[in-house]
């Protein structure tokens, strides 16, 4: 007998040392978390992240060196309806400011501000203390604002600035989020359970996962002294490994019940599913990293953490399903069918026919019965249908989501919807960032002056509040930075028309002039617009990138070309209908209603390129185990035809209940405040779900079925020994001879 791959060897090693393999496996997960909390986290700054003109921005203020900046608050004084009472608007901000005044934290009041329509009047309030903390800070004066409203009921008066914003929606997303959390586990654990019918069963995927997701918390701190990370990649290991983890322990843990089902010992079992399942396995962690690592190609910091997030956190899955995976099943034994669900037990338990192979039931033979019998009609109209969801695609429109797309469930969103009517330039800013030598700090400030006087007479900025422009100089007088208001919301068509009237006409004319001065506007709508243009500039080399490695994985892991391609165009076919999709739902008005939400007429920026990545690799845990089914019955000597069927529907209820385990944790993120989560969960579960069943029950068979034995086709070199096709061979061994299976896939 040769030399047996080395995930089987693997396999039996912790089958047949399953306490030293799951020590091993409990010493690595506890020596990543720790090791990583002791190294400490290296976070991103403003230079790793800056992207386009924005970004240039952002590295001339932090070179600055600016002295940070205490917080700011207000108190908004409006009239609950009608014009407002300026005497009793006077009174109530003068007894407002003796309030807070005696607040603790309060570093000063400033003088009441007038709104230029008479609309309003503020109350300027400086905190002290760390401003970064300012928002864990403002209850109090929330407080004391209140006890103002009080003694005022006929007009309104609240608080409204930074700090009493963040804490009101660190509040509703730290409530979004916890809800999220306590909801996904009960939910996989309630699928599981009925995928499996049994306790222990359902739980094993979990624990698999929740301990892979830890050691890659802790490898990824490790990898930040390298890579600095952002502030998603804690969330999208989470994700990532929780995905993952479970669908490796599922394609395992049935196959390895299959195999017992069959009347195979435990460690037998564990072999075969390492195999077959545990080869399935690391074809599609394989797939899921090279798609990941197309995150490199973006030339984004952002971007870059979040691969090495998903990079570490489905190696380590991968890892986890071919040691300590077989460990646990080989200790665990019929245990691990245990306790039982009776009547979902009975529902799922694996029967074998007399042939050997698992007995299906009805519903994926009527199914895959059109893709079967007419294969030709059933791809094209299915292909058809797909194509026509994926068309909106083609009129995307990307932007980051401004403040007006936060949630207005909280007072303090509502507060700032009022501040920002009142006093435009309160609203969406633009920030000219100059670098000059130090003698040319007056002719700068002279320049951005002029400047400012040209924007008063431009509808499409905001009226200054005060007698001048808000200009301020480093104290070594090489940076200046102005900002400049425009009246209209970020993602506007105006607030982007306003933008760029300043980087083409108004900035260059005002500082061109300037000796050796060096310039760039950014801000919320700056950021927005040269972060589209990366990602438009990004997307085809990530995607060409991510699709020629797959090809030639999924190629020498089939020993056939043309699997290789079927498998790439239905994953574009899946991703481009989650794409037209999202557009459909996001970009339009017909769902706000349906979701909770108010469409910002776009998709968040990042969104397209991420979501690229995150299908692409998804997608293929189920491909590469559905081809691995259909290429063992065609190792059999099965014809085409029926191995299609055979691996499909043999491997339907695994990829159902991964899938829907998936579906369903994603869609809970379709629940949160904050639109960029409600996008992403509901792209990710669209595009999951439509892989899982248009593409895998009616697209994938009706192609493969229709290209027969032309599937396994490959030039000679691949073949291994110029075979066209591994030769048919027996399902058992006979009694007292160890099972001899090819590795699905191998010549």
């Amino acid at each position: 007998m040769g030399r047996r791959p080395v995930t089987v060897r693997m396999a039996r090693w912790s089958a047949e040392h399953p306490w030293r393999a799951l020590a091993m496996w409990v010493v690595f997960v506890a020596v990543c978390f720790v090791g990583g909390n002791a190294a400490g986290l290296t976070e991103a700054t403003a230079k790793d992240m800056a992207i386009g003109e924005s970004g240039r921005a952002g590295v001339i203020i932090e070179q600055g060196r600016f002295d940070t900046e205490p917080a700011v608050e207000n108190v908004l004084i409006t009239a609950p309806s009608g014009t407002l009472d300026t005497a009793a608007a006077q009174k109530a901000a003068k007894d407002a400011a003796t309030t807070l005044r005696s607040v603790p934290g309060v570093a000063g009041v400033g003088e009441p501000i007038p709104a230029r329509d008479g609309s309003a009047l503020l109350v300027p309030i400086t905190m002290s203390g760390d401003p970064e903390t300012a928002s864990d800070r403002v209850e109090p004066l929330r407080a004391a604002t209140a006890k103002v409203q009080q003694a005022h009921p006929q007009l309104r008066v609240e608080e409204v600035g930074g700090p009493s914003i963040n804490k009101a929606l660190d509040d509703t997303l730290g409530k979004d989020f916890q809800r999220a959390e306590l909801l996904s586990l009960p939910v996989t654990l309630a699928i599981l359970i009925i995928a499996f019918g049994a306790l222990i069963a359902a739980g094993v995927p979990v624990l698999l996962a929740m301990s892979s997701v830890a050691a890659a918390m802790g490898l990824s701190t490790l990898a930040s002294h390298l890579i600095p990370a952002s502030d998603s990649t804690g969330s999208v290991i989470l994700l990532i490994g929780m995905a993952v983890g479970v669908d490796y322990s599922l394609f395992y843990v049935r196959r390895e019940r299959e195999e017992r089902a069959k009347g195979r010992g435990h460690v037998d079992a564990v072999e075969i599913a390492a195999e077959t399942s545990g080869h399935a396995v690391v074809v599609s962690g394989t797939a899921v990293i090279i798609a990941m690592a197309g995150l490199f190609l973006a030339g984004d910091a952002i971007f870059s953490s979040l691969a090495v997030g998903s990079i570490l956190v489905v190696a380590v899955a991968v890892l986890g399903s071919l040691t300590a995976l077989p460990a646990l099943l080989a200790k665990l034994g019929r245990w691990v069918d245990r306790p039982r669900v009776p009547l979902l037990w009975r529902l799922t338990a694996r029967r074998i026919g007399p042939d050997g192979q698992p007995v299906t039931g009805r519903f994926w033979p009527i199914v895959l019965r059109p893709a079967l019998r007419r294969p030709l009609a059933t791809l094209v109209v299915s292909v058809l249908a797909l194509l026509a969801l994926a068309a909106p695609a083609l009129g995307m429109e990307l932007k980051f989501p401004g403040t007006e797309d936060l949630p207005r469930t909280t007072a303090a969103m509502q507060a700032y919807d009022r501040l920002t009517a009142a006093y435009p330039s309160n609203g969406t800013s633009h920030t000219v960032a100059v670098k000059a030598p130090a003698d040319q700090a007056d002719a700068v400030k002279a320049a951005l002056t002029r400047l400012t006087g040209s924007t008063q007479s431009d509808p499409l900025f905001a009226k200054l509040e005060t007698t001048g422009p808000e200009i301020k100089v480093s104290p070594d007088r090489t940076v200046t930075v102005l900002s400049v208001a425009t009246p209209y919301s970020t993602r506007s068509a105006e607030a982007e028309q306003s933008l760029h009237r300043l980087r083409d006409d108004l900035v260059p004319a005002a500082l061109d002039s300037v000796r050796g001065a060096e310039y760039a506007v950014g801000g919320g709508v700056a950021e927005s617009d040269d972060y589209a243009s990366h990602i438009w500039h990004k997307l085809p080399i990530v995607v060409g990138f991510v699709l020629a490695l797959t090809f030639l994985v999924m190629a020498w892991t089939f020993r056939s070309v043309v699997v290789a391609l079927t498998s790439i165009l239905l994953n574009l076919l899946s991703a481009a209908a989650a794409y037209g999709l999202l557009v459909l739902v996001f970009q339009h008005t017909w769902a706000e209603g349906l979701l909770g939400f108010t469409s910002m007429g776009a998709i968040v920026t990042w969104l397209p390129l991420f979501l690229f990545v995150v299908l692409f690799g998804l997608s293929m845990d189920y491909h590469v185990f559905v081809v691995s089914r259909i290429r063992e019955a065609v190792q059999r000597g099965v014809p085409n035809r029926e191995a299609v069927a055979e691996g499909i529907a043999g491997s339907a209820g695994v990829v159902s209940s991964a899938a829907i385990v998936m579906v369903a944790v994603f869609s809970i993120f379709a629940t949160l405040s904050t639109i960029d989560m409600k996008q992403l969960g509901v792209g990710l579960a669209a595009a999951i779900l439509l892989d899982a069943t248009i593409i895998r029950a009616v697209v994938l068979p009706s192609a493969m079925t229709l290209l027969g034995n032309a599937n396994w086709w490959a030039p000679r070199f691949m073949r291994g020994g110029g075979k066209h096709a591994a030769p048919a061979r027996r399902d058992s061994a006979p009694e007292g001879e160890e099972p001899t299976r090819e590795l699905v896939g191998a010549a």
